[in-house]
């Protein structure tokens, strides 16, 4: 079987603040976002909702694709996120 490697969006409570990230198991990254076990910018900001995921088979293509929407505008991602999450719901709990 094939591994999986997912691209996903997070945000703060107010939907202020993106953030773009790229792990092959998304439950565990999303929980220590969540819990703050991990220094850096999403602990600094308190972003900790997924809103927008997508999946891939394959390292370097997730990796590809995380710079990709990174490089993209804050509305290009408001965009990604608006066709599949509208109500910008926490997706954490749907895993």
């Amino acid at each position: 079987m094939d591994d999986l490697y997912f691209v996903y969006i997070l945000t703060n409570a107010w939907n202020t603040v993106l953030y773009v990230g790229v792990t092959s198991d998304l439950r565990a990254r999303i929980y220590q976002h969540r819990e703050k076990l991990l220094p850096g910018f999403t602990n600094r900001y308190n972003v900790w909702k997924l809103v927008y995921y997508e999946t891939g088979n394959d390292a370097a293509g997730a990796i590809t694709r995380e710079k990709q929407i990174k490089a993209g505008s804050r509305q290009k991602k408001i965009e990604l996120i608006n066709r599949s999450n509208p109500e910008w719901r926490d997706l954490y709990e749907d895993l």
